[in-house]
C-alpha cells in the first residue's frame, strides 16, 4: 500500500514538473502572440492617456519574464504632429506570468531608462506640453473626485478604486521645457523609485536630480494618493535635501483650488545669499554669508504662508514668534515678529548678505538681496549687542524693498539711557547710498567716552547725543572720509575723567607743546558740555565745543579731518571772577591724531585796571 502511494506521488509531481515546463517553454510563444503585438503598447496607453509608440519590436525575456520596450514616445490622441510628451530609451516592463497565458497583460515594475519629460514652454505652473485624454488614472481620478464631492472631510477610501499599479523604477532622465525651439534642460540624471501598489493604497517618490547645478534628493509620502489627486485632504509628508537648502513637510494637503498646507515644517540653509542665488538663478556679488534655519507649525497654500510657533536661527541668533510668507508677487515676501534671548546685530545683519559682513556697507546687505525678497520683520531681544557696545531691552525692524534696506533700532537701554539708531541702504544710478543715523536720549557721557576715547571730553553726566552720517556705501572707513552729516552733544553736571586743568595750565605756562595724555591723572568738574559739529567730505568742522567748569569755560573750534591730523584752536577764559579782577584767558591749539595729540601753547593775557 505505501508503496502504491509512493508511486501515485512521484508521478503527481513529474507531471507538475512537466505542465510548469511546458508553460515555461510556452511563455515567449504565447507572449509574442497574445501580448507583445497587440496589448503592451494598448495597455501602456491605457494607463497613461497617451499615443504610445515603439520604435523597434518589443523584446520578451523570460527569466524573469519581462518585456522590453525600445525607443519609446508618448504624445497626445489630438496632436496631428505627434510632438514628444515623454520619450524613453527603453522601458523594460515586468509581466505577470500567468496573466499573459489567460492573455492578459499585468504590469508589476517598470524601469524606465533615459526618459525625457517636456513641459510646455512658457507655463507659470508644472505642466505637460500635452494633455492625457482618458486613460485608466486620468478617471480613477475623476471617480476619486466624486468620492470626496460627497463627503469633503471624511471621504469613504472603500469607495476609491482597486486597480493594482505596481513601481516604476527611472534611471537617468531629465525634464526638459522648449525656448525659442530648443530644448532647455531643467532637471537631470533623476534616479530613484516611484511605488505604488494599488490606486486605493499609499505611495511612495523618491528621486535624486540635478537642479541648476545642484544635486536635489527629494523623498515624498501620501496616506491617500488618489484623494490628494482628486482635490481632497490627505496626509503628506516631503523631505527635500540639497547643499544650498533643505526642507522637510509632514501635516495634511490638497490640491485642489489654490491648494492648502498644514503641518509641522523646517527649513535650513547654510548661505541664505547662495540659496537665493541658486532659486532665482542669477549670480550675486560678495561672499556667500547667513545660516538660517526655520521650524514651526506652517498652515497656507500656493499664495500664502503663516508659520506659528516660528523658531528661527539667524548665523546663531535663536529667535521664536510667528512668520508669514508670500509669493503671489513678482518677488517672495517675508514677514513676522521674532522674539530674541541675545542678539549680535553684527552677525545678524551680514547673515542677510552684507557684503564682507559688517565691515562693509554695500548692495548686498539690501539692495542686492532686495531683487530678491521683500522683508519686513519686527524684533526685540532681552539682550543684544553690537561689538563691545551692550543693549537691552532692544526693539527693531528689518526691512528689505526693491532698492532699499534699513535696519532700525525704535528703542533700546544703553549708555545708562535710552538709544535709537538706523542705518539705510538706498540704490541710486550711481551706486548705492548709506544713511546713519544715532539718537541717545538721557545717557551717560561717561559710559560713551569709554566705549569711544576719542571723544575723551564727554563728561560722566546724563545728557543727549544726536548723529547723522550719509555717504556712498562701502567700507566704515570709506564712508567716513566721504559722508555728510551733522553731530552735537549736550551734557549736565558732571566729572570729565582724565583730564587735569591744574596741570594742563601749569604746561602751557612753560610754553612747550605737550600731549594730552601727560596731563591724564586727574579730573574736572563740570556744570556742562556743548558740543555741535558739521560733517562734509569726511572733514567734521567743529562750530561748537564748550566746557563749562565752576569757575572757567573751555571753548574749542576748528577742523577734524578722518584722515591727517587735528587742526583745533582753543582757549581757556576765567568766569566767577570779582568785577574788579580782570579775568584771565589762555589760548593753544591742539594738534597730532586722534589716537595722540597734543597742545601748543599761543598766547597767555592777563589785563587788569591800574
Amino acid at each position: 500500500m505505501a508503496s502504491n502511494l509512493a508511486r501515485y506521488g512521484f508521478w503527481i509531481v513529474g507531471g507538475m514538473v512537466v505542465i510548469a515546463a511546458a508553460l515555461i517553454a510556452a511563455l515567449p510563444y504565447v507572449a509574442s502572440a497574445q501580448i507583445v503585438r497587440d496589448r503592451i503598447a494598448l495597455e501602456v496607453s491605457g494607463w497613461s492617456g497617451y499615443r504610445v509608440e515603439l520604435g523597434a519590436a518589443p523584446e520578451i525575456e523570460v527569466w524573469p519574464f519581462r518585456a522590453v520596450l525600445r525607443e519609446v514616445t508618448l504624445s497626445g490622441w489630438f496632436d496631428p504632429e505627434r510632438k514628444p510628451v515623454i520619450t524613453a530609451e527603453t522601458v523594460e516592463i515586468d509581466l505577470s506570468p500567468l496573466a499573459a497565458l489567460r492573455g492578459d497583460v499585468l504590469f508589476s515594475t517598470a524601469r524606465v531608462v533615459r526618459p525625457t519629460v517636456r513641459l510646455a514652454s512658457g507655463a507659470r505652473d508644472v505642466g505637460l506640453s500635452a494633455s492625457p485624454v482618458g486613460g485608466r488614472i486620468a478617471r480613477s481620478i475623476e471617480e476619486a473626485r466624486d468620492v470626496v464631492a460627497r463627503d469633503p472631510v471624511n471621504p469613504d477610501v472603500g469607495a476609491l478604486p482597486r486597480d493594482p499599479f505596481g513601481a516604476i523604477q527611472v534611471v537617468d532622465g531629465r525634464v526638459v521645457a522648449s525656448r525659442s525651439g530648443k530644448d532647455e534642460d531643467l532637471l537631470t540624471s533623476i534616479t530613484g523609485n516611484f511605488e505604488w501598489t494599488a490606486l486605493n493604497r499609499p505611495a511612495r517618490l523618491s528621486m535624486t536630480g540635478i537642479w541648476r547645478g545642484e544635486s536635489v534628493a527629494l523623498d515624498l509620502s501620501a496616506e491617500r494618493p488618489l484623494v490628494l489627486l482628486a482635490g481632497g485632504n490627505g496626509p503628506l509628508s516631503i523631505n527635500l535635501k540639497s547643499a544650498p537648502a533643505s526642507f522637510a513637510f509632514d501635516g495634511t494637503a490638497s490640491f485642489s483650488g489654490d491648494t492648502f498646507f498644514a503641518g509641522s515644517a523646517k527649513f535650513a540653509s547654510p548661505s541664505l545669499r547662495r540659496m537665493l542665488e541658486w532659486s532665482a538663478s542669477e549670480p550675486a556679488p560678495g561672499s556667500p554669508i547667513g545660516v538660517v534655519s526655520i521650524e514651526g507649525r506652517i498652515a497656507g497654500n500656493r499664495q500664502r504662508m503663516k508659520i506659528e510657533d516660528a523658531r528661527m536661527s539667524v548665523d546663531g541668533n535663536s529667535g521664536i514668534g510667528v512668520l508669514e510668507l508670500a509669493w503671489a508677487q513678482r518677488m517672495p515676501a517675508l514677514s513676522g515678529t521674532l522674539a530674541f534671548e541675545t542678539l549680535d546685530l553684527p552677525s545678524f545683519l551680514s547673515a542677510f548678505g552684507a557684503e564682507d559682513g559688517p565691515a562693509r556697507l554695500s548692495g548686498g546687505i539690501g539692495t542686492d538681496l532686495a531683487h530678491r525678497i521683500d522683508l519686513d520683520l519686527r524684533l526685540s531681544a532681552e539682550h543684544a549687542t553690537t561689538g563691545s557696545i551692550a543693549l537691552e531691552d532692544i526693539a527693531a525692524t528689518a526691512r528689505v524693498k526693491r532698492g532699499h534696506a534699513a535696519f532700525d533700532v525704535s528703542d533700546a537701554a544703553a549708555f545708562g539711557g535710552n538709544v535709537q539708531a538706523s542705518i539705510r541702504i538706498d540704490r541710486k544710478p550711481d551706486g548705492d547710498v548709506v544713511e546713519i543715523r544715532f539718537l541717545g536720549e538721557d545717557v551717560d557721557g561717561g559710559i560713551i567716552a569709554a566705549f569711544a576715547p576719542l571723544i575723551r571730553i564727554l563728561p560722566a553726566a546724563k545728557g543727549n547725543v544726536s548723529a547723522t552720517m550719509k555717504a556712498p556705501a562701502g567700507t566704515w572707513s570709506e564712508i567716513v572720509a566721504a559722508a555728510e552729516g551733522t553731530f552735537s552733544a549736550n551734557f549736565g553736571e558732571g566729572v570729565i575723567q582724565k583730564l587735569d586743568l591744574r596741570a594742563f595750565l601749569d604746561r602751557l605756562a612753560k610754553g612747550d607743546f605737550f600731549a594730552l595724555d601727560e596731563i591724564a591723572n586727574g579730573s574736572l568738574a563740570v556744570k556742562g558740555v556743548e558740543i555741535k559739529a558739521a560733517l562734509s567730505k569726511g572733514v567734521a568742522r567743529i562750530s561748537k565745543a564748550e566746557i563749562r567748569g565752576a569757575s572757567e569755560i573751555i571753548s574749542v573750534s576748528g577742523i577734524i579731518p578722518s584722515v591727517g591730523g587735528l587742526a583745533l584752536s582753543a582757549s581757556i577764559a576765567q568766569t566767577g571772577q570779582p568785577q574788579s579782577t580782570p579775568p584771565l584767558s589762555v589760548s593753544f591749539f591742539i594738534g597730532g591724531s586722534w589716537s595722540n595729540p597734543f597742545v601748543v601753547p599761543a598766547s597767555t593775557a592777563s589785563t587788569g585796571a591800574d
